[in-house]
């Protein structure tokens, strides 16, 4: 049997006075996604919704997402915001898509910075033909009058470059990402030149699956969440990350709904 554990949190307001004080008795062991559903949550009083996100985020932090769980925030989502449901219900679901972690996925997401999603496969399905086996010391046998040739910027190639160097000399190990946390993540990753927010967003969410991701920079998203909220203006990335306050802690799913209302021309 799981053990119980009892927890009192305090929720506290913008201005710092106590706002809610609350008890919640939950499981221990075998902790998953079905907090969400309050499958294993007693509360001893009603849980505030500040309250309810708190705990989600916090059990949730390095939790990949599977494909149940993306059903599942898919639902809450369309309950809780009519707009995502009108999506929904005239696209249907967007698909369940997920990348394998790990240097070529990152390598792909670089190739896809400030360019179309079509143009950076073209260049990244070329680099396959051209290394089968794409690891960081394969790569770096390629030069990069080769790499030019195959479709690579000057910038792109040194900062794959770069990056297949880190891993090679052991600066930077991919497969322990996996089980650090979001802010951890984000630390690693930004010291590569090259890879700023956007990319560690986008790698956060395909390939490490993470639920709870915004990626506030991508122009695509902006675009949709202008056009789907009827705002006058395209919101800034810090516009965007207080509007995508309200879908945590599925910021992921949000974030793959306008996307799928955006490619598909709904506007």
């Amino acid at each position: 049997m799981s053990t119980r554990l009892l927890a009192a949190v305090t929720i506290k307001n913008r201005w710092g006075r106590a706002n809610h004080s609350i008890s919640c008795l939950y499981y221990c062991l075998h902790i998953r996604y079905n907090y969400l559903s309050n499958e294993n949550i007693y509360p001893c009083n009603p849980i505030p919704y500040e309250a309810s996100i708190l705990f989600c985020s916090l059990i949730m932090s390095l939790k990949p997402m599977t494909k149940p769980t993306f059903e599942k925030a898919l639902l809450i989502l369309r309950q809780q915001d009519p707009k995502i449901d009108e999506i929904l219900t005239e696209l249907g679901p967007p698909g369940w898509r997920k990348r394998k972690s790990g240097f070529p996925t990152l390598v792909r997401i670089i190739l896809e910075q400030q360019v179309s999603l079509a143009s950076g496969k073209a260049v990244f399905d070329r680099l396959q033909l051209t290394v089968p086996r794409l690891t960081p010391r394969n790569f770096l046998k390629i030069s990069p009058e080769s790499l030019r040739q195959i479709g690579f910027s000057r910038q792109k190639t040194r900062y794959c470059r770069e990056l297949a160097e880190k891993i090679k000399v052991g600066d930077l190990r991919l497969g322990d990402l996996e089980k650090m946390s979001e802010k951890s993540i984000r630390e690693e990753l930004i010291q590569v030149t090259g890879i700023g927010r956007w990319t560690i967003d986008i790698y956060l969410m395909e390939a490490l699956k993470r639920p709870d991701i915004w990626p506030a920079g991508d122009l695509a998203l902006a675009i949709a969440v202008q056009q789907l909220m009827g705002l006058k203006k395209r919101p800034t990335p810090e516009k965007l990350d207080l509007i995508s306050k309200k879908w945590k802690p599925w910021r992921s799913v949000a974030a793959r709904i306008f996307w799928h209302s955006y490619l598909n021309g709904t506007f």
